[in-house]
């Protein structure tokens, strides 16, 4: 089978909201594609070793040169990130990274076509308890939230690449104390923050990607995009 969109997700949750929307571009793009959970292979960080200088090869001993082979012969990439602590997940670092080594002298991902898909927690929580949240998030709130941060980031890095961003879509995501055992007592608990005091921690107020409408739409459309430009339609 001839793979022409590569999908990857930092996401270690099994069967998470990123790795479902990475897999709806894949799908809805009607393309050949491939999904890989970085996760689930083993990608460290740049070594800055420079080892890849003249033949663009990464020789660190990982899974990453084989990776490095299935993006040199995709057209696209779907890329699905999330959100700890603010910050971009570990997995999808390393992996944006590495990409280093593809870049100098030959640039060999210009002109690739790139989804930019983004987990974090929800805006509206904060929104809707703004007074609670008012001391402890004014930074976040003033500032852009962290979302936007990591999603412009990857955007900033693949213009870099001298690829081309199709799409960039942002998921509500769910915070692991509600699913920890330990969530509705744990005085570091998020419940209370985002759900308000003397809210159950429960997997019953986890939201599911694909009944978060708008976003669902955008993971539609983004597919289809992705797959009409390759298509050449």
């Amino acid at each position: 089978m001839n793979i022409k969109i590569l999908g990857v997700s930092g996401s270690p949750i099994p069967n998470s909201n990123t790795d479902r929307a990475v897999k709806g571009v894949l799908e809805f793009s009607g393309i050949e594609s491939e999904f890989i959970k970085l996760s689930e292979i083993d990608v460290r960080p740049c070594q800055a070793c420079k080892r890849c200088v003249n033949d663009n090869i990464c020789k660190v001993d990982d899974d990453f040169p084989a990776l490095a082979n299935k993006i040199r012969k995709a057209e696209a990439l779907v890329i699905g990130a999330y959100c700890p602590y603010g910050m971009i997940d570990a997995h999808t670092k390393a992996f944006l990274e590495r990409l280093w080594s593809m870049r100098h002298v030959r640039n060999l991902n210009a002109g690739k076509q790139v989804v930019i898909i983004v987990t974090g927690i929800a805006p509206a929580g904060i929104s809707r308890r703004r007074k609670f949240l008012e001391g402890l998030m004014k930074p976040i709130i003033k500032k852009k939230l962290p979302i936007h941060e990591v999603s412009n980031g990857i955007a900033r890095e693949m213009r870099m690449e001298n690829m081309q961003v199709v799409s960039t879509i942002k998921i509500r995501g769910n915070v692991p104390c509600l699913t920890c055992g330990k969530g509705s007592e744990c005085k570091m608990s998020g419940v209370p923050i985002l759900f308000g005091k003397g809210i159950k921690a429960t997997s019953d107020l986890c939201v599911c990607v694909e009944d978060q409408i708008k976003v669902w739409e955008e993971v539609k459309q983004a597919g289809f995009l992705l797959g009409k430009r390759i298509s050449g339609e």
